[in-house]
């Protein structure tokens, strides 16, 4: 990934941050890492856990953000999911679900972002 892409992305998750806390979710973890891979955004919306993919786009050239959480994606989400959720037994039994918040355009120029609950399920 180019450094300027870089930038955008960390951009565009803030950006998606910031609309969830405005929607009333909590921060829990934010780029949680584990061998198993990478979480943007782990929240909590009232008691149920939500991990947050965010995914960014300029533009659509390559299919849009949204279509780019393929099924290995959603796998290895889980999977860091599952690790998280073993790490963090407070949060074990509490109900998940996976949110997809694509973010599209050029950082700091209007944005879209497209807020998708219960993306896919595990």
């Amino acid at each position: 990934m180019r450094p300027g892409s870089q930038v955008a992305g960390r951009e565009a998750e803030t950006f998606a941050l910031q609309h969830l806390q405005q929607h009333g979710l909590q921060l829990l973890a934010r780029n949680w890492t584990c061998r198993r891979g990478e979480l943007d955004l782990v929240m909590l919306d009232d008691s149920t856990v939500v991990f947050v993919e965010v995914r960014y786009r300029r533009q659509n050239g390559w299919g849009s953000a949204m279509e780019s959480i393929d099924a290995r994606k959603q796998e290895r989400l889980i999977a860091a999911a599952q690790q998280f959720l073993h790490e963090q037994p407070r949060w074990a039994e509490s109900p998940c679900r996976f949110d997809v918040i694509a973010v599209e355009g050029t950082p700091g120029e209007g944005n879209v972002l497209n807020w998708l609950k219960s993306a896919f399920d595990s």
